[in-house]
């Protein structure tokens, strides 16, 4: 059974009007606008455009804009402006929820990939060369215009990158994890999931650390 996640823009981003697009699959993405060529149906987002045949699409939904609120006034109790101040720390934990939420994923699919990836540790390196906590190859995150040893940058490209994985594959978890470890090229190749030891594995620890929850 072909397990679906449903992929949301959210947080400031939807702060911008566009629509929705409404996936047979029962998913939806979140574009700018979209245009319709005969069986296909070309999909406009703010990262570029995806290309998707009119019938894996159900239809579309306007999205509601929803004006920006002015920032509160500052605590009256706030430092003054040459006051040194230091700031608090970033957990890899508070790192991923807040790429999962920057990018419309859920949190724990974003915390179980760390976690199945680096086990929550900025500081490793594979065998074969991914850094950081979602295990960034160096040709991956020059694409993704990040630096793979700063761990802000690191777990906001892995995420994207996921994202961008789940748009490809209309949703299909199982095809976008397959992809994260082994590349897109042996998911396309193989049609699925393709038969290497270790993306099966990783894909089954995936799946069974994850757990939709209601707060994601």
């Amino acid at each position: 059974m072909r397990f679906l996640v449903p992929v949301y823009l959210c947080g400031a981003m939807s702060l911008f009007a566009g629509e929705y697009a409404v996936l047979a699959s029962g998913s939806r993405l979140h574009i700018d606008h979209h245009e319709i060529g005969g069986a296909k149906v070309k999909l406009y987002t703010g990262d570029g455009t995806i290309e998707m045949k009119a019938s894996d699409i159900a239809g579309f939904e306007v999205e509601e804009y929803a004006p920006k609120q002015a920032a509160p006034a500052p605590p009256m109790n706030a430092p003054n402006p040459g006051e040194l101040t230091t700031p608090p720390a970033t957990s890899p934990q508070q790192l991923a929820d807040a790429a999962a939420e920057k990018y419309g994923l859920p949190r724990s699919l974003v915390r179980s990939v760390m976690k199945t990836e680096s086990a929550f540790r900025p500081q490793a390196v594979s065998p074969k060369g991914a850094i950081g906590l979602m295990q960034l190859m160096p040709a991956t995150a020059q694409t993704l215009g990040a630096d793979p040893h700063d761990p802000a940058q690191n777990v906001d490209a892995g995420t994207r990158y996921l994202r961008e994985l789940l748009e490809k594959y209309a949703g299909g978890l199982r095809h976008a994890l397959a992809a994260y470890n082994a590349g897109p090229g042996a998911v396309d190749k193989f049609h699925g999931v393709p038969p290497y030891p270790e993306t099966i594995d990783y894909v089954r620890k995936i799946e069974r650390d994850w757990k939709p929850a209601s707060t994601d």
